[in-house]
């Protein structure tokens, strides 16, 4: 067992876990943050990204031990008192949502993208969601939401 101290969506975590716990794990049956979803368990499709010290990451891959003084952010803290970010209204507006698992995931590539680099290029946004599997959309919505969002963010 560990005893963990760090910051999820601002707020401080005090938590004793099995140090091989995933932080999917901790985030999804600890502290219940549900929105982040596991997809392939091994850091392949990126349906589990949140963002960890300003990056993005598959919390399938992170480990409770990384997580001592790590600031996390998870698609929960996209909303703020039931309204939509831009990013996430954008999605919705170019349809870049359809059977929603990969979304989550998706929103906090691109966030983690938006927050280092308020002005991408298209084929930055494109290297930033390469990690980020999507059965549903052919990817072309999700990239315009993501264009579309850069004046808004």
């Amino acid at each position: 067992m560990i005893n963990l101290k760090f910051k999820v969506n601002g707020k401080e975590v005090a938590i004793k876990v099995e140090d091989s716990k995933r932080l999917l794990d901790i985030l999804r049956d600890e502290l219940g943050l549900t929105g982040t979803k596991e997809g392939c368990g091994i850091g392949e499709c990126g349906a589990c990204t949140v963002i960890m010290n300003g990056d993005a990451v598959c919390s399938c891959l992170i480990l409770a031990g990384q997580l001592q003084n790590a600031e996390i952010e998870t698609i929960e803290n996209l909303e703020r008192d039931n309204i939509l970010s831009n990013l996430q209204e954008a999605f919705l507006e170019y349809g870049a949502i359809q059977c929603g698992f990969c979304t989550p995931g998706m929103l906090m590539s691109a966030k983690a993208l938006l927050d280092k680099n308020p002005h991408p290029t298209e084929e930055e946004i494109k290297t930033a969601l390469e990690g980020n599997l999507c059965r549903c959309t052919g990817y072309i919505p999700i990239i315009d939401a993501v264009k579309n969002v850069l004046d808004k963010y």
